[in-house]
């Protein structure tokens, strides 16, 4: 029930986020969701796309420096609230997030969460103790159409 992300260190140069978005669209990979975390030298561009080998191979071909992390894809009512019930279950278990970010698909009356863990085997473990839907690759990918 983990995706696969890829995450990469851009240089904060102008340019420089759009020439991964080009190699994607060159090899045909769309882009699902992603990230763009910046410092005042680099930033992090951190993406969910279905085929992420493909994209993993065609990025490094291309010449960027890849990383493929862990994260968990958490169902959330599009609803005021609808975050805090998450953030509840996680507190209780001790888990700390890394980062998250989110994104609405018009299929779904939901929207989905990225969230990054330190260990995410175990915030899946206490998602589902306390009643919350974590998200598979299947079921994401169904519910964008991708």
């Amino acid at each position: 029930m983990k995706l696969h992300q890829l995450s990469l260190f851009l240089e904060n140069r102008p340019g420089k986020v759009k020439m991964p978005c080009k190699i994607l669209a060159d090899a045909g990979i769309n882009i699902v969701t992603l990230s763009l975390a910046d410092t005042q030298q680099f930033g992090i561009l951190r993406l969910i796309v279905k085929d992420w080998q493909k994209a993993k191979k065609a990025l490094e071909v291309g010449g960027c420096v890849v990383n493929l992390t862990e994260v968990v894809a958490i169902d959330v009512e599009d609803k005021p609230g609808g975050l805090l019930k998450i953030l509840d279950v996680l507190e209780e278990a001790g888990l700390a997030i890394e980062y998250m970010y989110a994104f609405s698909s018009p299929k779904s009356e939901r929207a989905c969460m990225i969230f990054r863990f330190e260990d995410p085997d175990a915030a899946i473990r206490a998602l589902a103790r306390g009643g919350i839907n974590v998200v598979g690759s299947v079921e994401l990918f169904q519910r964008i159409g991708a």
